[in-house]
């Protein structure tokens, strides 16, 4: 069983780099904190970075996974291998690009691109943020899947990585307590399907809200309480057609707690009301 203890970023393709940096900046509330080699560094939290980007495909995405040790990712390397996954050692030039000491790369049965890393760095100062969107930490991304029972079949048999609730076929999984770090939504293509940050309270996601509004950017789904994790939230595109995500609330769960069988309809993604214009959410 392969230990995942953390999630740590997503690295993003982008047709203009400028435009979506100073949008992740100055819309999304991030903080830069380095350029290297054409990669752009940003974070919400006390990790070193949560996104990169770079100028290239916009739908070139890796999720960045950690593992705890050397060893660990040596053992988890052959557990995939084993179970006929082609897997990839990262170059020590690549390890700088990541900011990780030690990586692998393979592709989940999707195709979705996946870095398992070791002794990803630290920063030793606070976030500060370009706009005060409230945000605490970058929490949780949403995963295209082509077979959601096949992909958390995959997940699950060979991960520390459970089912807390399912929407239809959609598996909302975590790692630790919180209630869900990876969310399998069915399309027909591999990428990442949102990314989450956490902020404050429910305050800071309506201060988002008419911030956003105000800017003209689309507003995809809230704001809106998930039946699920109990968060409130709000979903917005950016740049590429990538969607994020502000919450705040989100469960935690424990050894007791029973999955749940949600039908896949409006009512089972918001509580209040809201109806999503994300076509992965859609009853339609």
């Amino acid at each position: 069983m392969i230990e995942i203890i953390g999630i740590r970023y997503c690295r993003l393709g982008t047709a203009d780099l400028a435009t979506t940096v100073d949008y992740a900046r100055h819309t999304i509330g991030l903080e830069e904190v380095g350029r290297e080699q054409g990669f752009v560094y940003l974070r919400g939290d006390h990790r070193d970075h949560n996104i990169c980007y770079f100028q290239g495909d916009p739908t070139d995405h890796t999720l960045g996974l950690e593992v705890a040790t050397f060893e660990q990712l040596e053992a988890a390397m052959s557990t995939l291998t084993e179970a006929g996954i082609a897997v990839r050692q990262g170059t020590e030039d690549e390890a700088v690009n990541r900011r990780v000491m030690g990586f692998i790369n393979f592709a989940d049965p999707t195709g979705n691109s996946i870095d398992l890393v070791v002794r990803p760095f630290h920063s030793g100062r606070r976030y500060f943020p370009s706009r005060d969107a409230g945000i605490t930490e970058f929490s949780h991304v949403g995963l295209k899947t082509s077979d959601a029972r096949r992909d958390e079949a995959f997940w699950s048999g060979l991960f520390n990585i459970r089912a807390n609730d399912r929407i239809g076929d959609a598996a909302l999984m975590s790692f630790d307590e919180v209630h869900h770090r990876i969310a399998l939504f069915p399309t027909d293509h591999a990428g990442i399907q949102h990314i989450n940050f956490q902020v404050e309270s429910i305050d800071d996601i309506m201060r988002s809200y008419y911030f956003l509004s105000e800017r003209q950017v689309q507003i995809r789904f809230g704001p809106g309480r998930h039946p699920t994790s109990g968060a409130m939230f709000l979903y917005y595109e950016g740049p590429d057609g990538m969607t994020y995500e502000y919450s705040s609330g989100v469960r935690n769960v424990d050894a007791d707690w029973k999955p749940r069988q949600l039908p896949f309809k409006n009512e089972s993604f918001c509580m209040w009301g809201s109806r999503p214009d994300i076509p992965e959410f859609s009853d339609d």
